[in-house]
């Protein structure tokens, strides 16, 4: 049977975010505790080289990226839902959101008045990964701690109207992520309640589902391994309208100054999702999955 193993580490907003996800989504699950900074080598056996955090594993199937991943979640379990009605699939655009213009706000909140609670080695992998060049980003931290002020105002906005979850009564996907930057900056001492009565009490609603249960702790060792023992799901096709066609080789890698590229023979291709088929002796046959959405997608 193929498990399901989220590879993370506990300081990881978005492995927070989607270990609530798995919270909400009543999942079993296997949890690899995997490194703070790059490299990360095991991790590379599975995805080819990415090595961003949270990476889900489904037997041997990779999804990398929280979109990916919650997509995935859904296609395993359908119900209950990280989209519930009356949202539904527009609350991802919130999810997005939270996960791109104001997640780097929140790290600004979190590291500006601590700074030193991160070493050298943080801020180079950083630097290296993401831009953040601490010279750079330090002076910065006035205005980042602006934006993320602004932010939990247009979530106290949102909130305002008695809504219990951003989607409605229910949590979903928006919800993990806007959870989990509000936590980050957290780190610096702000308390929810600075971002206004109806942020507090959502912030307490989506504390109270709790987060980080798993059914059990493997190792990446073992993670390889059951990759091995399994086949990848079927299902992927390729629409070749889209400029490529199904057995090319292809790379794939963030926009973002990450140099990690992957590459792969291009197995699915959706407005979605790209599926690469990877072979290693480690961890056998693995189709490798990315959002299309932030990706640069290129023939190999």
């Amino acid at each position: 049977m193929s498990e399901i193993i989220l590879h993370h580490y506990p300081m990881s907003p978005f492995g927070q975010a989607m270990r609530m996800a798995l919270t909400i989504k009543q999942m079993a699950w296997k949890s690899v505790e995997q490194p703070v900074i790059c490299p990360k080598p095991e991790l590379s056996v599975l995805t080819g080289g990415y090595e961003r955090i949270p990476v889900l594993q489904i037997g041997a199937d990779i999804f990398c990226d929280t979109d990916c991943i919650t997509d995935a979640l859904e296609t395993a379990k359908p119900t209950p839902s990280l989209y519930p009605a009356p949202s539904g699939r527009a609350a991802k655009l919130w999810a997005l959101w939270a996960g791109a213009s104001w997640f780097m706000p929140a790290v600004g909140t979190a590291l500006g008045s601590n700074a030193d609670m991160m070493d050298e080695a943080f801020w180079q992998d950083r630097e290296a990964r993401f831009g953040m060049k601490k010279e750079a980003f330090l002076p910065a931290v006035p205005h980042l701690q602006g934006q993320f002020a602004a932010g939990g105002q247009a979530l106290g906005n949102a909130l305002s109207d008695g809504r219990r979850f951003i989607g409605g009564d229910l949590p979903g996907h928006a919800d993990c992520t806007l959870y989990a930057c509000v936590a980050f900056a957290g780190l610096s001492g702000l308390q929810p309640s600075a971002l206004g009565a109806h942020v507090a009490a959502w912030f307490e609603r989506l504390s109270a589902i709790g987060m980080g249960d798993c059914e059990e702790a493997w190792s990446t060792e073992q993670a390889i391994a059951h990759a091995k023992d399994c086949q990848p799901m079927d299902g992927c096709t390729v629409d070749e309208t889209m400029g490529f066609r199904a057995g090319q080789p292809v790379a794939i890698k963030t926009e973002s100054p990450d140099p990690a590229t992957v590459h792969g023979t291009l197995v699915g291709l959706s407005a979605q999702r790209v599926s690469l088929a990877r072979e290693t002796a480690e961890a056998g046959l693995v189709h490798v999955h990315f959002p299309l959405l932030g990706q640069i997608l290129t023939p190999a």
